[in-house]
């Protein structure tokens, strides 16, 4: 006999080969039959560890479960013990359908794999949805068609708002991996209200059961254990909890199974001298002294105190530029002048800027190169009179710079520390498999260059990873490259280390991964615990390599995190079920009532009337709101047939499908001066050039007021848009 957390019992008595999440074998030949169950709550692999029992047993029992275990520890597995035991165990007349949720691409493409490979021998069928293949087949009939869908969560969220699907309650089960993500806006909240107004409309008369994995819940903003206790709870309300599930029973059984990686920190100096630094910081004056001229910049940001070279400079750029968007003049030509010449100089000090961020963390040459770049790029668009005095300004500094990168003495000394650990460990275990996490798509480049040109390292043949770029399509990397990758990296092909950004710290799969190293890459405890985690082999070691006293604290106050939130779980666990059960329903009920309050107060904000687009850089007329229309809650277009004669086009560098849309071209304010970005042209159903614009890229004139606003993205505008309907396009 079992009994779980709540005093529930159930006899185990499946025959089921052992699995691990590390390595995937077919066991469902061995699965038993429903007649062989006597009861719901009578299942378990018979060589299943027991403390994947225990984790399991919650869910088993047709609880909400969060199902908190370290990485490693086999989430995936008891994931398929839940689905096996759900599937065969509903009611004769009720026919299960079980929705297996993942956040990041190459993860989704990990579990679509395992779960097709667990089933592909039973009557169940599995399948899977990403935005990669969701234009393919339609959604509502993979979802019809198959018992288990794999997918990722936008797809869900998009078939919903579209009546692709009616409702989430034609499923029976929904798993939500890393299902710490359910707050805020995330794809998993957005369901997860979805089926709470369901749970709250008394008409629905069945829910699916909902069943999260994470390795850790998160302490969100918390100092204190009752901080955090309220936390986790607001997290269980969110996916609507009965249970938080963790190994108590089993603990040396798992320690024996899950390795904790060694975790270092390693505190490095700056550069003795940065002639780089300071080259770029006198062009930078220069650049500020430049549009002083045109305008009092230093007046426009609430952001006072900054520095070259800073996230804060870079937050100072983005607020400078908001309100640069939104100046009015009574001459609306020299108004125009000055919003595009202000655009150009702040577009520059934003490269400048990441600049001197690459060079904090790369080569000096590899910051160089980048700058270069950029100036090569400019000339290819609108290159005007200030683009022109910039260039000039830069190239007769060029030389300078240049020596400054060939400076022994300007060698980046956490490039030295990257380099000692790398050959040390090698030196002593050859067969060592790193991942190297780094903050940007950039820094993912610059190292990549820096361990192939570096005739100590280049045994290592670096392979990179990296997410596909939201706000320039032209960085990051398809599903498709994503895969070869992971493939050629897991089966021990030539590289021996992998370079990769954000995408990989959560539910990554590497077995043979024995070394993470975290170059300046730090952030809140569940960040810690998923990286650490990465590290999945015995003996396993975890280092962060920085030179900010700042991130040293943070790691320091990331363990306190950890665990003042064990603790807290700890407790929660000794409320009994229905003091737990009134809390979870005190907090749905307040935030249902802020979300209607939320709803109604967004109604009214909606203003009546038609506005105008202008170019967020140069002021042009673009097109009127009233002829902007919603294309799958998301993607917006314009349907005023003159709106094409506004713009101009060029291929796009990487053409991609994407949901129901492929990408064609790049669009263009047609201005020869400005040829600011306004967003895509697509082919959609039967549309081949249909223009996609971002809202980021304009300024909203109100007609009648002439007030102008600027908005970062379409949920936040306060004009309404009416639906996408075929009908008005012929």
């Amino acid at each position: 006999m079992m009994v779980d957390q709540n005093g529930n019992s159930s006899t185990i008595h499946v025959n089921v080969q052992y699995y691990e999440e590390a390595e995937v074998h077919n066991f469902s030949e061995s699965l038993c039959s429903p007649s062989e169950l006597s009861e719901p709550s009578t299942y378990a692999p018979k060589k299943a560890r027991n403390y994947q029992i225990e984790l399991a047993q919650p869910a088993i029992n047709g609880k909400n479960t969060i199902i908190c275990a370290p990485t490693g520890s086999g989430k995936t597995f008891v994931a398929l013990m839940i689905c096996d035991h759900h599937l065969q165990n509903l009611p004769k007349e009720q026919k299960g359908k079980i929705v297996f949720l993942a956040t990041q691409i190459p993860v989704y493409e990990q579990q679509r794999k395992v779960f097709t490979q667990h089933f592909e021998r039973t009557r169940y069928k599995v399948a899977g949805i990403s935005g990669e293949t969701a234009g393919a087949v339609p959604s509502a009939s993979v979802i019809e068609g198959n018992d288990i869908i794999v997918m990722t969560p936008q797809i869900l969220v998009n078939s919903l708002k579209d009546g692709t699907i009616p409702s989430l309650a034609i499923f029976t089960l929904i798993i939500f991996d890393e299902c710490h993500n359910t707050t805020g806006n995330h794809p998993y909240n957005v369901l997860m209200t979805n089926y709470l107004n369901l749970k709250f409309d008394l008409a629905a008369k069945q829910l699916p059961q909902i069943v999260g994995l994470t390795a850790s819940v998160g302490v969100g903003g918390a100092n204190t254990r009752a901080e955090t206790i309220e936390y986790i709870c607001t997290l269980c309300a969110c996916l609507d909890i009965q249970v938080i599930s963790t190994v108590r029973e089993n603990i040396e059984e798992l320690e024996t199974v899950v390795y904790k990686p060694q975790k270092f920190v390693k505190q490095v100096g700056k550069r003795p001298k940065n002639r780089f630094m300071d080259i770029i910081s006198v062009l930078m004056s220069e650049t500020e002294a430049l549009a002083r001229k045109i305008y009092p910049i230093d007046a426009l940001s609430h952001i006072k105190s900054r520095s070259f070279g800073t996230q804060c400079y870079e937050q100072w750029l983005v607020d400078t530029q908001k309100k640069c968007r939104m100046l009015q003049m009574p001459d609306k030509e020299e108004e125009s002048r000055i919003c595009r010449s202000l655009f150009i100089y702040t577009e520059h000090l934003r490269k400048y800027n990441d600049a001197l961020i690459i060079n904090e963390d790369a080569r000096t040459h590899d910051a160089l190169l980048y700058l270069t770049e950029f100036f090569n790029d400019i000339r290819s668009g609108g290159f005007d009179e200030i683009d022109q005095q910039l260039t000039a300004n830069f190239e007769a500094k060029q030389q300078e710079l240049r020596e400054a990168s060939e400076d022994l003495l300007n060698e980046n000394p956490k490039l030295q520390e990257l380099a000692f650990i790398l050959n040390e460990e090698y030196r002593f275990s050859p067969d060592t498999r790193t991942l190297l996490f780094v903050k940007t798509r950039a820094l993912v480049a610059a190292l990549k260059k820096w361990i192939d040109e570096n005739p100590a390292l280049s045994y290592l043949k670096p392979e990179t990873l990296m997410g596909r770029s939201k706000r320039n399509e032209h960085t990051g990397m398809t599903l498709s490259n994503q895969k070869d990758v992971l493939d050629a990296f897991k089966t021990n092909g030539d590289s021996k280390i992998l370079i990769t950004t954000a995408v990989a710290d959560e539910g990554i799969d590497i077995a043979q991964c024995n070394l993470v190293l975290l170059y300046e890459y730090s952030g809140n405890v569940t960040k810690m615990i998923q990286v650490r985690g990465r590290g999945r082999a015995k003996d396993s070691k975890c280092i962060l390599v920085t030179s900010k006293s700042e991130v040293v604290e943070n790691e320091r106050n990331n363990i306190y995190r950890e665990e003042m939130m064990n603790k807290a779980i700890e407790q929660l666990q000794q409320w009994d079920e229905e003091q737990f059960a009134r809390e979870i329903d005190k907090l749905q009920s307040k935030a249902k009532t802020m979300r209607d309050s939320m709803k109604r107060e967004k109604k009214q904000k909606l203003l009546e009337g038609n506005r105008k687009l202008l170019c967020g850089k140069c002021r042009a007329y673009a097109c009127n709101t009233d002829d902007i229309r919603v294309i799958e809650e998301s993607h917006h277009t314009v349907i005023d047939a003159h709106f094409k004669e506004r713009f101009l086009t060029k291929p796009h560098k990487k053409p991609s499908r994407y949901d129901h849309f492929e990408k064609k071209c790049k669009l263009y304010c047609r201005e020869s001066k400005c040829q600011h970005d306004w967003g895509i042209t697509v082919k959609y159903k039967e549309f081949n050039d249909l223009p996609v614009i971002k809202i980021e890229s304009f300024v909203v004139n109100d007609i009648t007021t002439g007030k102008l606003s600027v908005f970062r993205k379409w949920k936040d505008v306060d004009f309404a848009m009416k639906e996408f309907d075929i009908s008005e396009m012929n």
